[in-house]
């Protein structure tokens, strides 16, 4: 991921400065690196306000100034951000102050008295970094948009499948991942006349069912492998001595992080 050249200088920029000197030369430098929106003030009281309007994508701020210094200026910006991210680069001559901004929320520092290159260097780089942080979020919103849309999706897919098998078929029926069955819908224990753990149940014998244990074994198996089947055919002789037979398609389900949560088909007695 990387951002336009442009896109960087064309960057929300605020200076706060109580001098109106520093203001002019860092105006004038950024300018003429090529950056466009440049805003200032003199007010470190107002810029609280003035970032909620514009929400800037950079702020130099100056340390010491009078009515409220930058660490009361960053206190209060961290009280009204939205992104949880302060784009702060503070501007001091007190050594000491450097870790102390740093600890405070300000991303980098540039101290006193400025090397133009390295002022422009600093700049550069956190304009980057916070305009990656930007698209990182824009990114990851669209993410959970796309998620949602998909789960509703899904969702009415779920509905449309269930509905349509149930006119399309004798039965439908669902396991969970434990292979017990949680949906069982049409007269599925009428036709059969046996309930469905019989057919599926590995506890059961064929001798008790009249199921044929060849077909019964190959169900049992593509099941348990979790392997899709349409339209496989079984049979099974009644206790009357009646013959039957059975068509019926599966698949497994899965919920939204991949994981199996069990088996879904439907039947119908072939006549």
């Amino acid at each position: 991921m990387t951002i336009d050249p442009a896109e960087i200088l064309a960057a929300r920029i605020l200076i706060v400065d109580d001098q109106a000197a520093n203001i002019v030369m860092f105006s004038q430098l950024l300018a003429q690196a090529g950056y466009t929106n440049i805003s200032s003030t003199l007010e470190p009281t107002e810029v609280a306000s003035l970032h909620d309007a514009h929400n800037y994508d950079l702020i130099l701020l100056d340390l010491v100034m009078p009515a409220m210094d930058g660490f009361a200026v960053m206190e209060a910006l961290k009280k009204r951000s939205k992104d949880h991210y302060l784009p702060v680069i503070v501007l001091t001559a007190e050594p000491a102050h450097k870790l102390q901004a740093l600890q405070a929320g300000a991303r980098d520092f540039v101290s006193k008295p400025f090397d133009l290159l390295e002022v422009t260097t600093r700049i550069h780089n956190m304009l980057e970094t916070r305009l990656l942080y930007r698209r990182l979020g824009s990114y990851n919103e669209a993410l959970e948009g796309m998620v949602a849309t998909r789960t509703a999706q899904l969702s009415a897919s779920e509905a449309r499948f269930r509905a349509l098998a149930e006119l399309a078929s004798d039965w439908y029926w669902e396991q969970n991942e434990t292979g017990e069955f949680t949906t069982v819908s049409g007269p599925v224990e009428d036709v059969m006349g046996m309930r469905m753990t019989a057919l599926f149940s590995s506890e059961v014998t064929a001798e008790q069912t009249g199921w044929n244990e060849a077909e019964r074994q190959v169900l049992h198996a593509m099941i348990a492998a979790r392997q899709p089947f349409h339209d496989f055919l079984f049979s099974r002789t009644t206790a009357l001595g009646t013959p039957q037979q059975f068509r019926v398609s599966g698949e497994p389900m899965f919920n939204n992080q991949c994981q199996f949560k069990g088996f879904r088909g439907i039947g119908a007695e072939l006549h």
